[in-house]
C-alpha cells in the first residue's frame, strides 16, 4: 500500500502527511481496522463490494431525467481505490440517465519524477486519456477535469498551463483543499496548513483562477465554512464551489452532535451563500466521517434512509443558494461504502421532488453545465 498516496487522496495536498487508514477503499480491508460492529465483522460481504451494494435493489425513479454527475474520482489499477472507467460506467449505466460527468482530483496517477509542482499534471493526463476513451465508449462522457495545484506558487501560471495542455480541452479548475482537522477519529483527515485560506499567496492563487476563467473547488470541514466564505469574498471574480456541504463531521469529538452542528452550520451556509460567486455541490454526506454509520452495517443504506437522515441539509442549502446555484453530486466511489450509485440518485430525486421542473433541471444538469462550461 502506498501510504503517502492514500494520505493525499480525496483532496489532500501533495505536501501533507496525514496517516489516513484508507484500506477500506481497496476492497480488501479488515473489518476490525475500521471498528466494524458485530453485524459485519463475520460477514462475507464487505461494505463497498458489489455484492454488498446489490442487497439494496431499488427501481429507478424518473429514469429518463438527464443528469450530470459533477463530482467523482478515478484511480488506476494500482491506485488508492479500485475505480477505473469501467467501474464508473458500471455505476453511471445502472439505470439513471447520466449524460456527462466531472472528475475531481484525488491524487491519482501523479508523475513519479520531475518538478514537484508539476507531478499532479500526471493525474490530468491520466484522466484526459480516460475521458477520450469515455467519449468513444457506451457510457457517460467525462467532460471536465478539476485538477490540483499548489495555489501559493510563484510560477502558478506555468503549472496551470501544463494542466491546460494535459487536459486536452477538459481542464476547468483547481481543488486545493483547505481541510484541516486533528481529531484522530477521522478516517479521511485533512491536514492543510493552519490558516491556509487566509494566506495572502493562497488568496492570490484563488483570484488568479478567476482571472483565467477557471473555477475553485473547496474541500473543508463544517467548522471552516466561515473561512471559505471569507475566501470567496476575497476573490469575487472566481467561481467558488463548496463541496459536500462543507463536510459536517459526526465522529470523534463530534459524535452524536450532528443536531447541534446543524444549527450553527445553517448560519454558516447562509454566510457562504451570501457571496454571489459561490455555488454548492449537494451530496457526499455518506462518508464514514459524516457519522451516519452506514459503512458499519451488513447492508447499505436505502434511498428512504438517506432522505430521512439528511434531507434537512439539502433543503437548507437549496433554500440558501437557490436551485440555480446547486448541483447534486455522487462523490463516488467514496460514498459507495454507505450506499449504491442507483440508490443515491433515487434519494436525490426524492429530495428534489418538492421543487419545480425548472428548479430540478438546474440541480441535475443546469448548474453543472454553466459552472464547468459543459456546453
Amino acid at each position: 500500500m502506498n501510504v503517502g498516496l492514500l494520505c493525499r487522496s480525496l483532496g489532500l495536498g501533495a505536501s501533507e502527511n496525514a496517516l489516513v487508514l484508507l484500506s477500506i477503499f481497496l476492497g480488501r480491508f479488515r473489518a476490525t481496522r475500521w471498528g466494524m460492529g458485530d453485524d459485519t465483522k463475520n460477514a462475507k460481504l464487505q461494505p463497498g463490494e458489489p455484492g454488498w451494494l446489490e442487497q439494496v435493489d431499488e427501481a429507478v425513479i424518473d429514469p429518463d431525467r438527464p443528469i450530470i454527475d459533477p463530482h467523482h474520482h478515478l484511480w488506476p489499477p494500482d491506485g488508492a481505490l479500485r475505480y477505473g472507467l469501467d467501474d464508473l460506467h458500471r455505476d453511471t449505466g445502472d439505470g439513471h440517465n447520466i449524460v456527462a460527468t466531472v472528475f475531481v482530483e484525488c491524487h491519482a496517477s501523479y508523475r513519479s519524477d520531475g518538478p514537484e509542482e508539476l507531478r499532479s499534471v500526471g493525474e490530468t493526463e491520466f484522466v484526459a486519456a480516460n475521458a477520450i476513451a469515455s467519449a468513444n465508449a457506451d457510457g457517460a462522457e467525462i467532460k471536465a477535469i478539476v485538477a490540483t495545484a499548489d495555489l501559493r506558487l510563484d510560477n502558478l501560471d506555468d503549472v496551470l498551463e501544463a494542466h491546460v495542455a494535459a487536459g486536452q480541452g477538459r481542464f476547468r479548475g483547481i481543488r486545493h483543499a483547505i481541510a484541516r482537522e486533528t481529531d484522530p477519529a477521522l478516517r479521511i483527515a485533512g491536514r492543510a496548513p493552519e490558516g491556509l485560506s487566509a494566506d495572502p499567496a493562497f488568496r492570490r492563487g484563488v483570484a488568479r483562477l478567476g482571472e483565467r476563467g477557471l473555477t475553485y473547488d473547496s474541500w473543508h470541514y463544517h467548522h471552516q465554512n466561515r473561512d471559505f466564505a471569507d475566501l470567496a469574498a476575497s476573490a469575487p471574480g472566481t467561481t467558488m464551489i463548496l463541496d459536500h456541504f462543507g463536510t459536517p463531521l459526526g465522529v470523534g469529538a463530534y459524535e452524536g452532535k450532528l443536531d447541534e452542528i446543524f444549527e450553527t452550520w445553517k448560519d454558516d451556509i447562509a454566510a457562504v451563500a451570501a457571496q454571489p460567486n459561490t455555488v454548492a455541490k449537494i451530496g457526499g454526506l455518506a462518508m464514514p466521517d459524516n457519522g451516519y454509520g452506514w459503512h458499519l452495517r451488513a447492508t447499505p443504506a436505502t434511498s428512504d434512509e438517506l432522505v430521512e437522515a439528511q434531507a434537512r441539509w439539502y433543503h437548507h442549502t437549496i433554500e440558501s443558494f437557490g436551485p440555480e446555484r446547486c448541483m447534486f453530486e455522487s462523490n463516488f466511489p467514496v460514498d459507495r461504502f454507505s450506499i449504491g450509485y442507483r440508490t443515491v440518485w433515487n434519494a436525490f430525486k426524492k429530495i428534489a421532488a418538492r421543487y419545480t421542473e425548472a428548479e430540478q433541471t438546474a440541480m441535475f444538469t443546469g448548474t453543472a453545465t454553466w459552472v464547468y462550461k459543459l456546453d
